[in-house]
């Protein structure tokens, strides 16, 4: 989508002037009111909500059994990735966007500079202290708030118990080195089985670079920093392209049903993850339940562990919504309401960004799946030790393009990790230049 490059440049400012990122429509409405933040309404209002995840709809219906007058409805999209940005954005320039959209951290950024965001911070404010202050981060740029935290994601191993015990790996790899040592030892016991696929999702390889401590991008000076080539981001680099070099990984696309195929037939072992890929695993090889665990992620350092964060989305408010005040309402209600919360832990996996969803029963329950683990217990041990400094650019749709690109490249062959970090940078830098941003890297 095009921009005028005043109202890029502008945005960068606001972006620049601030480290609000660091943490790490026709609008669907029944009644008229007003554009801005204390936006109001003279009867009934329904909101229109364009988002993907599993889960979200029951969430919409609890809240409209007992909010008769403010209703919101649902609509499915394609994963933002996949296309639903793309129609986000689309709807926001033809003036016929919901009021409310499923967004990521790590994209929000990006819908900011293209001005597709609806500034709530007045009605928003009250609802700040009740969430983990690096997610509020997360949702504010410049000073000004665009939508609400639901969840964060931190990362995890999952993995079948049965098979690493016939294999002769007595505890799940703690560190990076041993998780190599694993990989090696079950490939040579059976050159047809891995301990772990490689995929080409580059928010995954992002919370890999994260644990790593190698940031992709920051602020400096009134200006950006890119710094996905740096040496950081090329021990991470590196160290994966050793473990493709030596044919160590399966190499199934992320999230295809080639992998999970692999998985249920005991050819793939394992899946370094986020929180919300626990029930995508469930559902996907549900024959296999009870056979899996999780355990913390592997780490670089055993006696310093710092672990990954792959994703988290914001409920967002896209411009031109007639009725903010009450599409914010219902933001926070989704994210801090504990039936809300419940239903969101049990099916759309999330680990809750609002302080309040912390105690919730639902992070005690045990996962039959996962041989009645509490699996929550383990998240909940890594996310003291998240670096929440971790800053997203304003070109991650291009830069995850290209990324996403280069990884399966790498899968089969055809470049390198390292190379495809160099390239990576070079088109982000370019594209960041291209919106009239001022950037260095």
């Amino acid at each position: 989508m095009k921009v005028r490059t005043a109202s890029l440049a502008a945005a960068a400012v606001a972006l620049v002037a601030t480290t609000a990122l660091t943490g790490c429509s026709s609008s669907g409405s029944t009644a008229s009111g007003s554009t801005g933040d204390g936006s109001t309404a003279s009867g009934p209002v329904t909101l229109d909500f364009w988002g993907w995840a599993p889960g979200y709809d029951q969430s919409v219906a609890l809240w409209n059994k007992s909010h008769p007058d403010i209703q919101v409805r649902f609509d499915k999209t394609a994963p933002g990735s996949k296309g639903g940005y793309t129609k986000m954005l689309t709807a926001v320039k033809a003036g016929n966007a919901p009021c409310l959209a499923q967004v990521g951290y790590e994209t929000l950024p990006s819908f900011a500079a293209a001005g597709a965001l609806q500034d709530v911070t007045s009605s928003a404010a009250s609802a700040k202290s009740q969430f983990a202050a690096w997610t509020w981060n997360q949702v504010s740029i410049g000073g000004a708030t665009y939508g609400i935290p639901v969840d964060t994601a931190p990362m995890a191993l999952m993995y079948r118990k049965d098979l690493f015990a016939k294999y002769g790996i007595t505890t799940p790899p703690a560190t990076w080195d041993q998780y190599a040592a694993d990989a090696a030892k079950v490939h040579a016991a059976d050159p047809t089985v891995y301990l772990g696929d490689f995929g080409n999702d580059a928010y995954n390889y992002a919370g890999l670079a994260w644990q790593a401590g190698a940031p992709w991008f920051g602020t400096a000076n009134q200006q950006w920093q890119v710094s996905l080539n740096n040496a950081g981001n090329q021990k991470v680099a590196s160290y994966w392209q050793g473990l493709l070099d030596k044919k160590l990984l399966k190499t199934d696309p992320s999230y295809d049903p080639s992998l999970y195929k692999d998985m249920a037939s005991g050819k793939v072992l394992s899946d370094v993850n986020a929180v919300w890929d626990a029930p995508i695993i469930a559902s996907s090889v549900a024959g296999t339940s009870g056979k899996w665990a999780v355990a913390p992620m592997p780490v670089w350092d055993a006696a310093d562990p710092v672990y990954g964060n792959d994703g988290g989305s914001a409920t967002a408010v896209l411009k031109g919504c007639a009725h903010s005040a009450q599409a914010t309402e219902f933001a926070v209600w989704m994210s801090t309401d504990a039936a809300s919360v419940s239903n969101l832990i049990k099916v759309t996996g999330i680990y809750p960004a609002a302080t309040s969803g912390l105690t919730n029963a639902a992070l005690s329950a045990a996962d039959p799946f996962y041989g009645g683990q509490k699996i929550y217990d383990v998240f909940n041990a890594e996310t003291a030790h998240i670096n929440t400094s971790w800053q997203w650019g304003p070109t991650m749709t291009q830069t995850s393009t290209d990324l996403g690109d280069g990884l399966g490249q790498a899968e089969t062959g055809g470049a390198t990790l390292p190379s495809v970090l160099g390239t990576v940078q070079t088109k982000t830098i370019a594209q960041m230049k291209q919106q009239g941003l001022t950037v260095s890297g």
